[in-house]
């Protein structure tokens, strides 16, 4: 019995339909000691892009501040898109379909 399971399960994966493969359109960095860029974009409509800075270099305080978006295309055929701020008051992000916490 548990071979027939197996061999269903396989057959099923054979003939499925292959996941549409993604192309890469895109690709640029800089990076250096104390910063960085990049932007990425592919054929799903995928888009990240962000760029980082060296805070406070050798001293206690040393940290990097990056700001950026990524957006992507979901199921429901709508584009997210998510912008931020990462730095050492942490991960900051913000976007339409994101919830708001309330005024204190």
């Amino acid at each position: 019995m548990k071979f027939v399971i197996v061999f269903v399960a396989l057959f099923a994966l054979a003939f499925a339909a292959p996941a549409a493969e993604v192309q890469l359109l895109r690709s640029e960095s800089d990076v250096g000691p104390e910063s960085f860029k990049y932007i990425v974009e592919t054929s799903d409509g995928t888009k990240a892009e962000a760029e980082g800075q060296l805070k406070n270099a050798g001293s206690e305080q040393e940290a990097i501040a990056v700001h950026g978006s990524y957006s992507f295309v979901a199921d429901d055929g709508v584009t997210y898109t998510v912008t931020y701020v990462a730095d050492e008051n942490g991960f900051q992000p913000q976007g339409a379909h994101l919830p708001v916490a309330p005024e204190a």
